[in-house]
């Protein structure tokens, strides 16, 4: 499945108050990116830092939410998931041919 096939499927179960168009995807993203965050901190405690199949599996599943809101966020505004790949691919490849991968800000 591509980007754009999923951002078109994704988008017949987004279902959420129209008034909160944007802010719903935007708060649902931050907290399913801390749910993938959770799981990795209780691998470091629990685990020793080892992914088990179980925590992987888990894992799998909130990311795939994380997905779903970045895709409903996009949509919301106009636009696509393949065009903001591509211009983040870009944008990486640009920085490692200068040699600016590491370092901070987004204008490097």
């Amino acid at each position: 499945m591509d980007l754009s096939e999923y951002q078109r499927l994704s988008r017949r179960t987004a279902e959420y108050p129209r008034e909160a168009w944007l802010v719903y995807p935007a708060l649902g993203l931050a907290g399913e990116a801390g749910e993938v965050a959770e799981h990795v901190k209780k691998a470091i405690r629990d685990d020793g830092g080892e992914v088990s199949e179980e925590r992987r599996t888990a894992m799998a599943k909130e990311l795939g939410d994380v997905l779903w809101y970045v895709s409903q966020l996009a949509s919301e505004l106009g636009l696509e998931l393949d065009e903001i790949a591509q211009i983040n691919l870009d944008k990486l490849l640009s920085r490692q041919r200068r040699g600016v991968l590491s370092g901070s800000g987004d204008e490097r």
